[in-house]
């Protein structure tokens, strides 16, 4: 029995090339993400859970560099979506086993999570005198 798995020849494992590509827009997305709620939503999150400093209030001067900030987050995440979403197809070599690609479960989450942050970070500065009634 050990005689046959020594004379069966080995597969060899074929990295994907798109992987990499996939994770640095995904991080990307997210952090332009976690940027662009850096002006607005960040230091009310961080008051509400007890936070209180000086610098707090310095965050609100990177509200004009919001639209970087999107500009960022935006072209990371049409990347990010093009990279999870396209038809993959295999370039595999014949008796080669193609590696696993990343988990594109997490990595579509990731996507649509910094999306709903983006689009929250969009919305909050014309939806917020509603709330607070001025």
């Amino acid at each position: 029995m050990t005689l046959q798995n020594e004379m069966t020849p080995q597969k060899e494992l074929v990295p994907d090339k798109t992987d990499m590509g996939t994770k640095v827009a995904t991080a990307g997305g997210v952090l332009g993400a976690l940027a662009m709620t850096s002006c607005c939503i960040l230091p009310l999150v961080l008051f509400s859970l007890g936070v209180t400093s000086a610098w707090i209030g310095r965050l609100g001067a990177l509200y004009q560099y919001k639209w970087f900030f999107f500009a960022f987050a935006g072209a990371s995440l049409i990347y990010g979506f093009w990279k999870v979403y396209k038809p993959a197809g295999q370039d595999c070599a014949d008796g080669a086993v193609c590696a696993r690609p990343a988990n594109k479960i997490f990595m579509k989450i990731s996507l649509w999570s910094a999306t709903t942050i983006i689009m929250a970070a969009l919305v909050f500065p014309y939806v917020t005198p509603y709330f607070l009634g001025y």
